[in-house]
């Protein structure tokens, strides 16, 4: 009996926690933007139309989840085609020598009734330092129309000093805290119920 026992809680000890949902962006439903001032006068207001992103979520413990994302900075789009040259020049993202910026969470906190602090270091233009999403987790359930998907979908705010990059061209005149504001939808390919 106590070899069974035994050779039992080996077993256990041998198979695989489970494991934590993974979704991906739903490109067609997720805004990845930006609002900054301009020299007093009005926001500039742009997006980045390309990226990739793994969330793993837990839905247990919610503090277990984490996320990471990679963002073209070529993409770059404020509607201003001269404007985007100039943001991708080497005065701003430098996107030759710095074609990507990077998030990847540290630390997730459940400050409860789905909001969420999400911790993570930022890397852009080389450099690298913390920065605090403030998160709502809007809803996580299988999509109405397509019930082989389930869908976890987020909305996401910070503000960050563009100059802690290194990227202070015309600051302080145009603005150095940019703020950033994300809409989006994580699919997961699930059985049909």
């Amino acid at each position: 009996m106590k070899r069974t026992l035994l050779a039992l809680a080996l077993a256990a000890a041998a198979l695989p926690a489970l494991a934590a949902d993974e979704f991906r962006f739903d490109a067609g439903h997720t805004y990845i933007g930006f609002e900054i001032d301009h020299l007093g006068f009005s926001k500039t207001l742009g997006e980045f139309l390309k990226y990739e992103g793994t969330l793993v979520l837990d839905r247990e413990d919610l503090t277990k989840s984490s996320i990471e994302v990679s963002i073209d900075a070529a993409s770059i789009d404020t509607d201003q085609e001269d404007f985007d040259e100039h943001l991708r020049s080497a005065d701003f993202f430098d996107v030759a020598n710095h074609p990507t910026m990077r998030f990847k969470s540290t630390k997730v906190e459940d400050l409860g009734n789905g909001r969420l602090k999400v911790t993570g270091d930022f890397m852009m233009l080389g450099k690298t330092h913390p920065v605090v999403l403030d998160v709502s987790m809007n809803k996580v359930a299988p999509h109405p129309f397509r019930p082989t998907i389930e869908v976890a979908g987020f909305s996401a705010r910070t503000t960050l000093d563009r100059t802690q990059w290194g990227m202070d061209k015309y600051a302080p005149a145009v603005g150095k805290d940019v703020t950033i504001r994300i809409e989006t939808e994580f699919n997961r390919p699930i059985t049909a119920q």
